[in-house]
Order: C-alpha cells, then sequence, then structure tokens
C-alpha cells in the first residue's frame, strides 16, 4: 500500500479534540522548551501539525510574539481559527513545504506527527531550514520497539511487517490497515542528524513536577516510580532506552547547553 496524507485527521481521531489532555501535553512542552531555552516572550514559535490547535494556543499564552499553527487537517485548522484565531495564525500547509523563510522561525514544536506524515525526513529537513540559526526544536517521538502500540492499544502491532500490522489491527475491529509507521531510537537519530539534540525523557520522567507531567505518575505507585527513577544510575537507565516508549528531545542547529537548573537526572546530549 502507498502511503497517502492523513487529511482530516481529527475528524477520525477523536484524541486530537481532547481538549484538557492537549493542554497538558502542551504545558510539558512549554515546560521542557524553557528548562532549556528560557521563556518563549517575543518568539516566533510554531507547532507543525496542530490540528484543533490547542498547544498552539498555549504556545501563545506562554507569551509567544507570534504563534503559528500549520497542519493539512482542514476540519480541525477551521475549528482552531473560530477559537483561537485572534493570536494564532492557522495556516492549511504542508510540512514538506514550509511556507516560511529561510531562519525565520525561532522554536518549532513537532509533537508525535512523523509517523502520521508521508515524508517524515522531508518535514524534519523543512523544520532544519526555517529554523533560525539559535532556534529550538522540540521533538515528541514515538518508539516502534514500545511494547503498546499508541493508537490502537495493541501489544507489539508496531514491531509487525506492514502487511501483518495490518491484519492485526483489522482482527481488533479497531481499523482497516494499519498507516502509522514508527521508527527506532536507531533511526529517530539518523532522522535528525543535522541536528543537536539533547535528550528530555529521563528527566521528564523522574522529575515531573518540574514539566508539568504530574499526569504522568498518578497516586502512590506513581511517586514510588519517580523516586525509583530519580535515583537510578545513568548507566541502567541507558539500557532502558530502546524500549522507552516515547522520547522527548530537544534539537537546535548549532551546540547548546540547557539553560535551566540541576536535575536528579540531567538531560544528555545525544
Amino acid at each position: 500500500m502507498v502511503k497517502e496524507k492523513q487529511l482530516e485527521y481529527s475528524e477520525f481521531q477523536p484524541a486530537m479534540l481532547d481538549e484538557a489532555k492537549r493542554r497538558r501535553k502542551a504545558a510539558k512542552i512549554i515546560a521542557v522548551l524553557e528548562h532549556f531555552h528560557g521563556p518563549l516572550e517575543g518568539l516566533t514559535v510554531g507547532d507543525v501539525g496542530c490540528s484543533a490547535g490547542f498547544i498552539a494556543d498555549e504556545l501563545a499564552a506562554a507569551g509567544a510574539g507570534r504563534t503559528l499553527g500549520i497542519d493539512i487537517d482542514v476540519p480541525g485548522l477551521r475549528k482552531a481559527a473560530d477559537r483561537f484565531g485572534k493570536r494564532v495564525a492557522f495556516i492549511c500547509g504542508d510540512g514538506t513545504a514550509l511556507p516560511f523563510p529561510d531562519g525565520s522561525v525561532d522554536v518549532l514544536v513537532f509533537n508525535h506527527i512523523y509517523e502520521h506524515v508521508v515524508d517524515p525526513d522531508a518535514v524534519v529537513a523543512e523544520m532544519h531550514r526555517v529554523l533560525s540559526e539559535d532556534g529550538v526544536l522540540y521533538l515528541g517521538l514515538g518508539n516502534k520497539l514500545g511494547i503498546m502500540e499508541p493508537h490502537y492499544k495493541l501489544p507489539f502491532l508496531s514491531y509487525l511487517p506492514a502487511s501483518l500490522a495490518d491484519r492485526y489491527v483489522r482482527a481488533s475491529g479497531r481499523a482497516d490497515h494499519y498507516y502509522e509507521r514508527f521508527r527506532t531510537r536507531r533511526g529517530l537519530r539518523k532522522m535528525t542528524r543535522a541536528f543537536y539534540v539533547w535528550d528530555y525523557t529521563f528527566p521528564v520522567l523522574a522529575t515531573p513536577s518540574a514539566f508539568a507531567g504530574g499526569e504522568l505518575f498518578p497516586g502512590v505507585l506513581g511517586r514510588i516510580a519517580q523516586g525509583v527513577l530519580a535515583r537510578t544510575p545513568r548507566a541502567v537507565l541507558k539500557l532502558m532506552l530502546p524500549l522507552v516508549p516515547t522520547y522527548l528531545w530537544v534539537a537546535t542547529k548549532r551546540p547548546r547547553t540547557p539553560a535551566g537548573a540541576a536535575l536528579p537526572q540531567p538531560p544528555e546530549r545525544l
């Protein structure tokens, strides 16, 4: 099957319209960006794959001087423009041909989008082009080797070749075919090889209170998990990395170091 663009994604993926959940994700994204870069005040910020605009709206509320939301999801963009169009500029555009000049955007967000696009390498190359020399790219990246596939909640689905994955989702009654295509950690680093990358995955998991991520570990068991992660030696955590379901990375065009306070599990340069 030839992979085609997922148009009108918010019409068949209700999670994109879960406002509370999307705003919680935005709070985490902003906290990571501010830890690495500092405040967003006055910056030009773009959300590539914005859909209904909740994350873009939170970026604007965080003080961005100009906020851009880019997607090919026309129904989602209409909803977004109706609600947030006064402080966010929403643009129907393909990520492989972003309608911005070279080096014109200070911060970009690309959160759990790459597996949905036809050519993620081309989108990453475009984001590199439009990002300013001192700019920052936030990447939320699903891992092919995460055991539970996040869209269909089927174990090991993303491990399978396309034909078997299609049969699996059809047998489950959850879809006609499996569209998404994930990459391993190694493949993701290859995709972002033009960037300098810092890994914030374990800092966010070990210190969720610092990254507006309290919902990651609810309850008593969650607090125990946080404490274990905070004290686990980095060498042990590295052994877990290949199977972590989601990576949280910050990428830049030139070498930079995080500006924020020290953390029990600090971000690591890849």
